[in-house]
């Protein structure tokens, strides 16, 4: 037999035994390359130490492209420029394209005579604006954020105004959407005032009215106040595709705080609320203390305290005179709230108060509220803590826009800051510790990361 025949008989031995015995072959490959790699595992700590081995520095010349086929390429790529503005009561079509960057007539056209787009210019100013243009200014898109048209939705959604050119033609669509609400943080030092440097640390004056809201039982803003003291806060930002909304004052409830006032630290957590919740919610101390009393510091949102309960030069008669009350200066039209539960005692015009409420409370307490622009309730009627009762105004003998505020305990007119913090607190229902100690955990570290931005910026969890 010739060796070509041996070996033509053994490659068919072989492809025999191949196709036969496949399952044998396969696992004694896997068998052997799982040999080689424990063996390789087992070698690779033997490999010399890269750091003993032999280094050089290698040089080499980097030569550019020549800049001009650079500057050709970016001449071929199509720009587009984004700008964001507010609308202004006072804005035509022309002003805001203008303000905003563009320089299209079309635009500007459709903007005065289309239906839906004529809204944007339309009632109040505030509308949050977004535009991309061409480089040569043509409008490409025009997006408004601003509050829901159904006043029903006015502070849970926002209306969303597109305006695009489509084949040719300019097209305006309106959606109502869903405010997005963003956990932020914050912190600042009282140099003046509260107001002053919650907008020093750019948070929204809703932070601040609401914080002297939740502390104003324990501390009086007008006259404990004292340079150095210091705030942290955690608390919700209201969103609109992203960008913080320009209306609702732009933040949402405050979540967690603490005001360090000379020296002393006060702490607040929100607990309740929540859907599905019948509790409506409060804020509460780290030991489950309630913050919550049977009245409130102050009877509007957003204060500033302009004469406080003690005597003062009276700038209509001139002479010193006990202020048996305290005034509250805001613009004409601002919500003026109950401090309690209680009734309508009075309602109508009085002498030098002007427009005036009372409310009658329990246990012989009143309250009233003068120099009202408007009255929002009737004698007899029955009134909820926070409720709005009727807007700041300038009525009777007034030298300006304020909110004349007094308390009274058995006919006598007591300071109402010390009614507050002495008033019955509310307590919590000791089934929901529980869930309010699991709770307080993650806001007592979200507060303690705000406490680190101190002197900073408001900062995006």
């Amino acid at each position: 037999m010739t060796l070509d025949q041996v070996t033509q008989r053994w490659l068919q031995a072989s492809r025999h035994f191949a196709v036969h015995h496949r399952r044998s072959i396969v696992a004694t490959a896997i068998t052997l390359l799982g040999g080689f790699a424990v063996t390789a595992f087992g070698i690779a700590p033997l490999a010399p130490d890269a750091a003993l081995l032999p280094q050089r520095l290698v040089t080499e010349n980097v030569v550019p492209d020549a800049l001009a086929p650079q500057v050709e390429a970016l001449s071929d790529q199509t720009l587009s420029l984004r700008r964001n503005d507010i609308t202004r009561g006072i804005d035509t079509a022309a002003s805001l394209l203008a303000r905003l960057g563009v320089s299209d007539a079309s635009a500007a056209n459709f903007l005065r005579a289309d239906p839906t787009a004529k809204r944007l210019l339309s009632g109040r100013g505030g509308k949050m604006v977004q535009v991309s243009t061409s480089e040569d200014g043509q409008l490409n898109e025009l997006v408004a954020r601003y509050p829901a048209e159904d006043p029903k939705q006015a502070k849970t959604h926002f209306t969303r105004m597109t305006i695009a050119r489509t084949n040719g033609q300019w097209l305006a669509r309106l959606e109502t959407v869903p405010l997005q609400a963003q956990v932020r943080l914050g912190s600042g030092t009282i140099r003046t005032s509260l107001f002053a440097a919650t907008d020093d640390a750019l948070l929204p004056d809703a932070v601040g009215a609401q914080l002297a809201d939740i502390f104003g039982t324990e501390i009086d803003f007008h006259r404990e106040l004292r340079k150095g003291d210091t705030f942290s806060v955690v608390y919700q930002a209201l969103t609109a595709d992203g960008e913080v909304v320009a209306w609702n004052e732009g933040a949402g409830r405050v979540l967690a705080a603490e005001f360090v006032n000379n020296g002393r630290a006060h702490q607040a957590l929100w607990f309740g609320g929540d859907a599905g919740e019948k509790s409506k919610g409060g804020y509460y101390g780290l030991d489950g203390s309630s913050k919550h009393r049977s009245f409130l510091a102050s009877p509007m949102a957003f204060s500033r305290i302009t004469s406080g309960f003690s005597m003062r030069f009276h700038p209509i008669l001139k002479t010193w005179k006990a202020h048996l009350g305290v005034d509250y200066g805001a613009p004409i039209g601002t919500a003026v709230r109950t401090v309690g539960d209680g009734t309508v005692e009075f309602a109508g015009r009085q002498n030098g108060y002007g427009n005036v409420i009372q409310v009658k409370h329990g246990n012989d307490r009143s309250t009233l509220y003068a120099h009202l622009s408007r009255i929002d309730v009737h004698r007899g009627e029955h009134v909820e803590q926070g409720e709005t009762i009727g807007a700041v105004g300038m009525t009777g003998w007034a030298t300006g826009p304020h909110l004349h505020f007094e308390f009274r305990v058995h006919g006598k007119h007591v300071d109402p800051i010390q009614v507050a913090r002495a008033s019955e607190p509310v307590t919590l229902d000791p089934a929901d510790r529980t869930r309010f100690a699991a709770l307080s955990k993650g806001l007592q570290a979200q507060l303690q990361l705000a406490e680190t931005t101190i002197g900073t910026r408001d900062q995006v969890e």
